[in-house]
C-alpha cells in the first residue's frame, strides 16, 4: 500500500537558494529509486522559510530503504546545515 512521507523543514534566512539547489539534487536521486511515486515541495504562505515536502512511495519499506541510502544521507547532511531547526519526518498511511 502506498504511503505519504511528510518532511517539514525550516530554512535559515538567506539560505533559500542553496536549499532549493540541494533539494533538487536530492529529488533527482530519489526519482529513480525503487518504490518512488511522486513528490512535491510547498512553502508556507505565512512563513516563507518553512517548507513541506510531500513524497509518495509504494511502501514503508521502499521509503526506509531510500531513507538509509548513503547518497541520501550525504545530501541530507548538507540540507541540515541550512536548517534553522532539525528536519521533522513523519510517515502517513492512507486511512
Amino acid at each position: 500500500m502506498a504511503v505519504r512521507i511528510i518532511i517539514d523543514r525550516k530554512v535559515k534566512k538567506g539560505k533559500e537558494s542553496d536549499f532549493a539547489k540541494i533539494l533538487r539534487e536530492l529529488r533527482s536521486k530519489a526519482i529513480p529509486s525503487k518504490g518512488y511515486i511522486s513528490g512535491e515541495t510547498l512553502r508556507a504562505q505565512d512563513d516563507p522559510h518553512n517548507y513541506i515536502v510531500i513524497t509518495t512511495w509504494q511502501s514503508v519499506e521502499d521509503w526506509k530503504v531510500w531513507e538509509k541510502n548513503p547518497e541520501r544521507k550525504k545530501i541530507q547532511a548538507k540540507i541540515e546545515k541550512l536548517m534553522a531547526r532539525p528536519t521533522k519526518t513523519k510517515i502517513y498511511l492512507y486511512a
